[in-house]
């Protein structure tokens, strides 16, 4: 395992719910962090939190469903940082919607943030990682990567097709040393997103995101000759490996 303290992560999503849990751990593990979210006012107040503690972080709003946003985001992040020991991609989008309902733009703005933003960070991280002979690149997945669920016309495919990138950028990273998993929560989580579609039985066992953040902690240290091509589950990884 890599010592984490002084490395640099990459976060989408990081302004609340499991984004907000990683970055915190991260940052208790002493790592740079570029966290990445749209909800600005939100990512701003988790970077003062953090740099009040002394952690080196940069917050960069970005729309993720903005091919050009996203490129200019990832650069301003390698920019400051240099070579990442990790991306995370855990920024997602779901509204329930039939195919009755759904327009293109909503379906696209879906897919994009999911998909197209885990093709352009990990193409960005692609060349330092090699450069490093070292990486671990993390998508975050759901049962929708691997289920169709009603409503859900735009996420399932994402995630199908992010299960799938993992899947080919893990054979391609295997002789330079880099680690590409897709990770889901392996438990109900207490989010936003969770909050506005999980059903009533769910909610009454949604746990903390926090828990599930030793997993990622875990996965920030590893490449490719510990786990790669993986479909993990937080839960039980987090259980595996506690933090110290």
């Amino acid at each position: 395992m890599v010592a984490l303290n002084g490395t640099f992560a990459i976060l989408t999503g990081a302004a609340q719910g499991l984004g907000l849990a990683i970055a915190r751990a991260y940052a208790a593990q002493g790592m740079k962090l570029a966290l990445m979210d749209v909800q600005a006012d939100k990512l701003n107040a988790l970077a003062d939190e953090l740099r009040a503690g002394g952690t080196d972080c940069l917050p960069i709003p970005v729309d993720l469903a903005n091919a050009d946003a996203t490129q200019a985001a990832v650069d301003q992040a390698l920019a400051a940082y240099g070579k990442p020991r990790v991306l995370v991609h855990n920024a997602a989008l779901l509204k329930e919607r039939s195919m009755l309902e759904v327009t293109f733009p909503q379906w696209q703005t879906e897919v994009n943030i999911i998909l197209q933003a885990a093709f352009l960070l990990a193409k960005a991280v692609w060349q330092p990682m090699i450069a490093a002979d070292s990486g671990s690149i993390v998508f975050v997945s759901s049962g929708s990567g691997i289920k169709g669920f009603v409503k859900e016309v735009a996420y399932c495919p994402a995630k199908h097709g992010q299960e799938g990138l993992m899947k080919v950028l893990a054979m391609e990273g295997q002789p330079f040393n880099i680690a590409v998993n897709t990770i889901t929560p392996g438990a109900p989580i207490n989010t936003p997103m969770s909050a506005e579609n999980y059903t009533e039985e769910l909610k009454q066992k949604w746990v903390d995101p926090a828990l599930l953040a030793p997993a990622f902690v875990y996965l920030a240290g590893i490449d490719a000759h510990d786990v790669t091509g993986e479909r993990l589950n937080a839960w039980e990884l987090s259980q595996q490996h506690p933090i110290a």
